[in-house]
Order: structure tokens, then sequence, then C-alpha cells
């Protein structure tokens, strides 16, 4: 007899799945320079640390959430931590950065089955009533994760040496797993039957990596090369896998892509907004950083000072917002977001070089309310607008397209600052990004008040 899911410890070890992962990102750029230099590596290798991370999860994610569907969330989840705690044993032990690339992109493979899952086991295990609380909660762990990152990575750093931050998250993906096959664990799912697990679809999972690997390869390294040949041959290549991938599931009789999924009321326009949003909020934080430093003179940790605000703004509008979206339902939430982040991106665009405390601090308090608004109320529009058995789906392209806007947005910002400094291009810049963000309120303001309730009694 299968046990009763137990949703307090559902809702643990999917935050502490989501934290390892969001943690890790950030504390990883802080030890980057002290890494090079122990290492004895060139600048574009340690970049490889990054990159080589973030064009795996690209590609697998979609993929590995059909494999939660088909096997469990809790399967997936298991190992995607166990993979994510030995690759991080593995890289504080490296004796070369070719050691620190490799097992970065096992890293990738890690997170890509991880990430996912920690939506799905919300999905399949939690009763519908209770899942926009438990995202909310899981966004705002990841706003505080984010806001850490750089503190506990530059004290890890300074006293312990940068290994220390890989071997931070072992203890993480232990207390993970524990939660999720211990003794009180998460109940697993019970699998596909037969006729449902047969014949995944491998073109199609070929096809999307590859789109999506290009797509983020060409949008990571136009910053440094700008709009050279191997850019435009690499956003060539993933428009043509694109189209070969639409025709590819147009066919194929287990979709690893369900295009129902994509025409939902609710699922298509929240992860454009999603897109649209991530992308203009890291897009005007690039920019801005540079502002800080450049044009304000701060040092980086008074310019991380200055910015503290996003990141209190968005713990505290996650929760606010699935309250919100419970009683109103999404598409006010996502309205009042998509209008914040709008709002914050313009005001930013006017800062000059006399701006004060209150001034700065008040436009990223108006970008994290926003994004938290967004993201929590987003992710809940995603998940609950798909059928249980296709959570795993979901949850990837939300992962998925968060993973594409932040690199849309820093690439849009430097094409925009060209060969200036990112600072002095502040005002076009972000006025631009502010463009983008109101392509999301355009986005929430199509999106039926009532979108994703009818999936709520789907389990």
């Amino acid at each position: 007899m299968r046990q009763a899911p137990r949703p307090g410890l559902v809702l643990a070890a999917s935050v502490t799945g989501a934290v390892l992962v969001a943690l890790d990102g950030t504390v990883l750029t802080v030890a980057q320079p002290t890494l090079q230099h122990d290492l004895h590596a060139s600048v574009p290798a340690v970049q490889w640390t990054s990159t080589g991370y973030l064009l795996t999860v690209a590609a697998l994610l979609v993929p590995a959430g059909r494999l939660g569907d088909r096997y469990g969330h809790r399967r997936l989840f298991t190992l995607g931590v166990a993979g994510f705690a030995a690759a991080s044993a593995g890289i504080a032990l490296a004796p070369g950065i070719g050691w620190v690339i490799a097992l970065r992109v096992l890293q990738g493979v890690a997170g890509a089955l991880l990430q996912p899952a920690t939506l799905g086991l919300l999905r399949t295990a939690l009763p519908a009533e209770r899942l926009p609380g438990a995202i909310a909660a899981r966004t705002s762990a990841i706003g505080l994760a984010a806001a850490a990152g750089p503190l506990v990575g530059g004290a890890l750093t300074t006293h312990l040496g940068w290994r220390a931050v890989f071997l931070l998250g072992i203890p993480l993906a232990a207390a993970a797993g524990l939660l999720a096959r211990g003794p009180l664990a998460v109940p697993a799912a019970a699998p596909e039957p037969a006729a449902g697990r047969a014949g995944f679809d491998l073109p199609g999972a070929a096809l999307l990596a590859l789109a999506l690997a290009c797509l983020v390869h060409a949008l990571t390294a136009l910053p440094g090369t700008g709009w050279s040949a191997t850019t435009l041959l690499g956003l060539a290549a993933s428009a043509g896998s694109g189209l070969a991938l639409l025709r590819q599931e147009r066919r194929a009789a287990r979709p690893l892509l369900p295009l129902d999924l994509l025409r939902s009321a609710a699922v298509a326009p929240a992860l454009g907004i999603l897109l649209t949003a991530s992308a203009a909020l890291f897009g005007t934080l690039f920019l801005a950083t540079y502002y800080l430093q450049d044009a304000l003179d701060l040092s980086p940790l008074r310019s991380a000072v200055r910015a503290a605000p996003l990141a209190l703004a968005m713990v505290l509008a996650a929760p606010a917002s699935a309250t919100s979206a419970k009683r109103r339902g999404p598409r006010g939430a996502l309205l009042l977001g998509t209008s914040l982040i709008t709002g914050g991106a313009l005001l930013i665009a006017r800062l000059g070089p006399g701006a004060g405390a209150v001034e700065v601090g008040g436009c990223f308090l108006l970008l994290g309310a926003g994004f938290g608004t967004v993201m929590a109320t987003a992710t809940v529009a995603i998940v609950r607008g798909a059928p249980a058995a296709e959570a795993g789906v979901a949850g990837g392209l939300q992962q998925t397209v968060l993973n594409i806007g932040p690199a849309l947005g820093v690439a849009l910002a430097t094409t925009i600052a060209g060969r200036t400094a990112p600072g002095a291009a502040l005002a076009p810049g972000a006025s631009a990004l502010a463009a983008v963000a109101a392509v999301g309120v355009l986005l929430a303001a199509r999106l039926p008040a009532e979108a994703a309730q009818p999936a709520l009694t789907r389990r």
C-alpha cells in the first residue's frame, strides 16, 4: 500500500533541492578569481566552468522532466542530489581546471535531473489548495539563497579557500536525500502504465537539446564576441533545430514536448511572462552593476548593499502574491508583477551620476517585488495548468525559461552598450529592457482570469 503524501516533507525536500542549485550558482561567482589563480587557469577556461554547466542544464531539463513523469519524480530527485553531491566533492579535490570543467558538466546533468523534480514532487503530492503557498515558499527560499550566496562564498573563499565553496553543497544534498528517501520519506509516485512508458522520444530529446544548447551558447558568447559568425551560426542552428523539433513532435506517438501543453490557456503565456521578466531583470542588473561601480564609484561590497532591497522584496513578495492569486486568480498578480519590473527598469534608466542610496534602493525594491510576484505566480500557473502526468515536463519548461531569460537579457544589454562601458549605456539599455518587461504586461493582460483553475482537480 502506498504511503499517504506528507505535505510538509514534500515541501522541505523540494525547497532544499532548489536551494542547493540556487546557492551553488551564486557562491561560485565569488570564488572564480581565486580558483583561476590557484589552478593557473586562463580566463576562458574559468568561464567554461559556468558555461559548461549552463549548457548541460539547458539541454537536459525537459528530457529530465519527462523521465520524472515516466519513472517517478522522487527517483529522479534522489539521483540528482546524489550526483550533485558527488560532483561537488570531486570538484573540491580536482587537481586542474580540466577536471573542474568536466565535473561541472556532470554537475549540470545532476542539476537537470534535480530541478524539474522539485516542482514535480509538489504538483503530484500536494493538495491543490496548498500548491500556491508551497511554490511561494520555494521562490522565497531561492531568493534568500541567491542573496546569501555571494556573502557565504566570499567568507568561505577568504578563510578556507575556493574548494570549501563546493563542499558546502554536500550537507545540503545529504539533507535533501534523507528527506526524499529516509524513514519519513516523501512517498514514491505510482509508476506509469507500461503503455505510457513505451517509446521515449529520443529524436525529440536530441533536437531540443541541440536547439537549446546552440541558443544558450550563442547568447552567452555574444557579450565577448559580438555579432560574429560563430554567434550567428549558433542562432541559425538553434532556429533550424527548433523547426525540426516541431515537425518531430507533431508526428511522434508519445512526444517529449506535448504541443497541447503549450496551447494551454495558462502554460504558454506564463512561460512567456517568465522569459520576458527574467530577461528584463537580469539585463537591468547587469547594467546597474556597472553603473554603481563606474558612475557612482562604489566598491563591489557597497554595490551589493545598494542592491540588497531586490532580494528582500523578492522574498516578501512571493508569499503575498500567492495569497492574492489564490483569491483573485493569477492574472491580477502577474499584471502587477510585470508592471513593477517595467517601472523599476524605467526608473533605473533615469538614474544620474548623483543618485542617492534611497533612490537606487527604491528601484531595486520595485524590481525585486515584481520578479518575486512573477516567479511565484507564473510557476503556479505553469505547474497547475499541466496535468499531473506531465508535471515533470512543465517543471522542465519552467526551469528552461529561467535559464534562457537571463542570458537573453544580458545579451540584449551588451548589444545596446556596444563598445562603450555598460554603465554609460544605462539609460538606453534599461529603457529597452523595460520594453521587454512590457511585453510581459501584455501577455498577462491576455491571460484569462480563471487560467489554470480547471487543472486543480486533476491529480
